[in-house]
């Protein structure tokens, strides 16, 4: 079916299928030929016609139908809020900060940290200290210490690339078939995205402040990072951090967000990130981190479903925890040993200094983290 040949009415609903596909669905072009043939048989008279419509001939699984309803929110309304309904009712409320989209160590101990987690929702402001952290230095290397990959836009080259051929004609036809050299042109590599999400619930209050900073630097030395902060609710701060000075950067943050030393829940926030098309794009082949204690209340059904949604999108995924600070610290609560199989990754996030050496190694292979603390424990 060509776009060309459709109306210009047709173009949305020919889109959807394909969004639908580009996320995993498993929705056939007869599908695509079909809603489009109900929508037009049906009038339609209303927005809910159409909804109507696209599950009848569309078929979401069951298990997807909420990522399903997202998808049509955010393809037909252009909305980029989703709720997720967690066990106590509660409702994970999105914001974004209308960003445009693309792309010495300090230890806590155990104990305190489980006395903080909470799944209780409590809004606060925060306010950012300036002080100097040394990381000028990761902000310059990082953008070159990403993993890189192919990308399939390419430029010219001068050698070990393959024959342009449409350039190379063109020039033979202007040079009146005299054979000039070949013009080549090869795949650009180009960085991978970065995505951090920093949990700000109250038992992580004493690490806030420092991953805000690392984000920021992040943010300035990288040209595809992105950041999410989480608690109780979720909170995108990309464009807050690109402003170059820190300080200004950072108090733009401590407005920005609302669930600042509140509660945690988790796999809630991690779903409604997933359930929002543009953002789940961000986690698409990246390196993912999540600065968190991974605290979890009650039953981790939800976070376990969500680290493994991330899994099967990053390229890496990484758990920074500052309770593995403690020498004493094992992957031993029932959410960590649900989600450790899914991790790439499960580190210290105690020390900025660790965290900072930690993510300019990412392009150095590593052990699945499941691998090291089995040999650890």
């Amino acid at each position: 079916m060509s776009a060309t040949a459709l109306p210009q009415a047709a173009a949305p609903l020919l889109g959807f299928g394909r969004l639908l596909r580009h996320f995993g669905f498993p929705v056939a072009p007869e599908q695509v030929s079909g809603f489009m043939q109900a929508v037009t048989l049906l009038g339609p008279r209303s927005m809910n016609d159409i909804h109507e419509a696209a599950l009848a001939t569309l078929a979401p699984p069951p298990d997807r139908r909420d990522e399903f309803e997202a998808h049509f929110q955010s393809h037909f309304y252009g909305s980029t809020a989703a709720v997720v309904e967690g066990d106590s009712d509660e409702e994970t409320r999105i914001k974004d900060d209308g960003g445009a989209s693309d792309e010495a160590s300090e230890v806590v101990r155990q104990e305190e940290g489980g006395e903080l987690a909470s799944s209780a929702e409590r809004l606060s402001a925060r306010d950012f200290q300036r002080d100097g952290d040394g990381l000028t230095a990761f902000r310059r290397k990082l953008s070159a210490a990403l993993p890189a990959r192919r990308s399939f836009r390419t430029v010219r080259t001068h050698a070990r690339g393959k024959l342009d051929l449409r350039r190379s004609l063109r020039e033979i036809v202007s040079a009146d078939g005299d054979i000039p050299s070949p013009l080549l042109r090869r795949r650009q590599i180009v960085p991978r995205k970065l995505l951090m999400l920093i949990d700000v619930s109250g038992s992580m209050k004493l690490h806030t402040s420092g991953y805000l900073k690392l984000a920021h630097a992040a943010v300035q030395g990288a040209d595809r990072a992105e950041i999410f902060t989480f608690g109780t609710r979720l909170t995108r701060i990309t464009s807050a951090l690109r402003i170059r000075d820190r300080d200004q950067a950072l108090a733009r943050v401590a407005a920005l967000v609302d669930d600042w030393d509140g509660g945690t829940r988790m796999g809630p926030t991690l779903l409604a990130f997933l359930s929002v098309p543009r953002f789940s794009a961000f986690a698409r082949g990246a390196m993912v981190v999540i600065l968190s204690d991974a605290l979890e209340r009650g039953d981790h059904a939800e976070l376990e479903m969500a680290m493994r949604r991330l899994s099967a999108r990053a390229f890496r995924l990484t758990l920074a925890t500052p309770l593995a600070g403690d020498p004493r610290f094992q992957p031993a609560t029932s959410a960590l040993r649900a989600i450790l199989p899914v991790l790439d990754d499960l580190v210290d996030g105690s020390s900025i200094a660790g965290l900072t050496e930690f993510i300019l190694s990412l392009a150095r292979p590593a052990p699945a983290a499941a691998a090291i603390w089995k040999r650890v424990s």
